[in-house]
């Protein structure tokens, strides 16, 4: 077994994500349907680290750096909110949020309809539902401790990370594809838009942005200052009936620094910086995140979990091209949203940003996009989730079991 340390985790994430830019860059197919570079290098890295597991070599990164880097990015997006472009996004975000509970919705009727038809647990296509793909990694963990616990479902855990798992990959390559065919619809002669629109935060990541020292040190420091009171906030809300995931207050004190320090008339935040040091931090997650994939937990999984996330899978890009694309207007902001949703419907809202930014990257910017799907990914999807999955488990054979 091969062990990478701190510096070598760094060394080797930043080769990801090399790798992925050389990768879109010089395939067609990976450009064509705006697969995010650090995807593209994070997956080819652990498909290649599973052909050497096939070999008895097993290599492990330290990812302490992994949920730091995660923080910070959560910390800009709340550092990039001003409560100006909050109110422009109201309604939108209104409608955004019912779209994602019906997405919700139907991936606890899918998974558990699957499950019975397949003579699994209903249990089982709970855990393949909303708890591991809309809520991820850390939502499953704790359902599937819960599921053992209170339930007695064996193998609960390893089941919700393994699910949780195929989303992350899944949710991060079919955004470009859906996002390509809903753009197609909308760029006809007649519905070309009259004026180009300005690239703005985190739209995109490539362009490049005049920066100095100074104000740099100063975004780093509100970003230093959103981390550790965002995690004090944590502390203080834990176990009581208010307890939000970290990230959540991490993202909430980033609000309330840029506009209590604007309202103040104390500082202004700098987009430029604060843009540069979150693409940085995304970009450097993801592909620890992705490069650390133990795929052959997949592997592990039976048939009948390979049949049922499959088909959350298509139910997902059926349902941004279908619902979320028609109930948020039909347009280029629509389809950009359809990529969005597709990256934390099924993986994480950091995965829902690095599709987005493929698609603005190639095609324009969509402001809307980039207020609406992180406020919905950071502070509603995970409050509205518990709620539709205690709906789910009041139904009769789970109160029985």
């Amino acid at each position: 077994m091969l062990q990478l340390d701190f510096y070598g985790t760094l060394v080797a994430a930043s080769l990801v994500l090399l790798l992925g830019r050389g990768l879109v860059t010089h395939v067609g197919f990976l450009r064509a349907y705006n697969i995010p570079e650090p995807v593209a290098g994070g997956l080819v890295v652990a498909l290649g680290l599973l052909a050497l597991r096939a070999l008895d070599i097993e290599v492990r990164f330290d990812t302490s750096l992994q949920t730091p880097l995660m923080l910070a990015f959560f910390a800009t997006i709340g550092l990039s909110a001003d409560f100006a472009s909050l109110k422009k996004g109201g309604r939108v975000v209104g409608v955004f949020v019912l779209a994602v509970t019906g997405l919700l919705v139907v991936q606890n009727a899918l998974g558990i309809g699957l499950a019975k038809a397949l003579g699994l647990d209903p249990l089982m296509g709970l855990l393949t539902g909303s708890i591991s793909l809309a809520g991820g990694h850390g939502t499953g963990a704790a359902w599937g401790a819960t599921f053992s616990e209170k339930f007695g479902l064996a193998s609960a855990s390893e089941l919700a990370m393994a699910s949780a798992t195929f989303g992350l990959v899944l949710g991060g390559l079919i955004g470009g594809p859906v996002a390509r065919l809903l753009i197609k619809r909308v760029q006809t002669p007649g519905c070309q838009q009259e004026k180009p629109r300005l690239p703005k935060g985190f739209e995109q990541p490539n362009k490049e942005r005049s920066i100095t020292p100074f104000s740099f040190i100063e975004t780093l420091a509100l970003i230093a200052v959103s981390l550790l009171a965002g995690s004090l906030l944590n502390g203080l809300l834990h176990g009581t009936a208010f307890e939000l995931p970290t990230f959540v207050c991490v993202l909430f004190v980033g609000v309330v620094l840029r506009n209590g320090l604007s309202a103040l008339g104390l500082y202004q935040v700098f987009e430029r910086e604060v843009s540069v040091l979150g693409n940085v931090s995304l970009s450097l997650f993801l592909a620890i995140a992705l490069m650390s994939l133990k795929l052959w937990d997949l592997a592990a999984l039976a048939l009948p979990f390979f049949i049922i996330l499959a088909a959350q899978t298509l139910v997902m890009a059926l349902f941004a091209i279908f619902v979320t694309f028609r109930m948020m207007g039909s347009n280029y902001d629509a389809a950009v949203l359809a990529a969005g949703h597709c990256g934390f419907g099924l993986g994480a809202t950091p995965t829902a940003i690095a599709n987005m930014q493929a698609v603005t990257q190639r095609y324009g910017p969509s402001q809307i996009a980039f207020l609406v799907v992180p406020m919905v990914g950071a502070f509603f999807i995970d409050i509205i989730n518990v709620i539709v999955i205690k709906l789910y488990l009041a139904l009769p054979f789970f109160a029985a079991a």
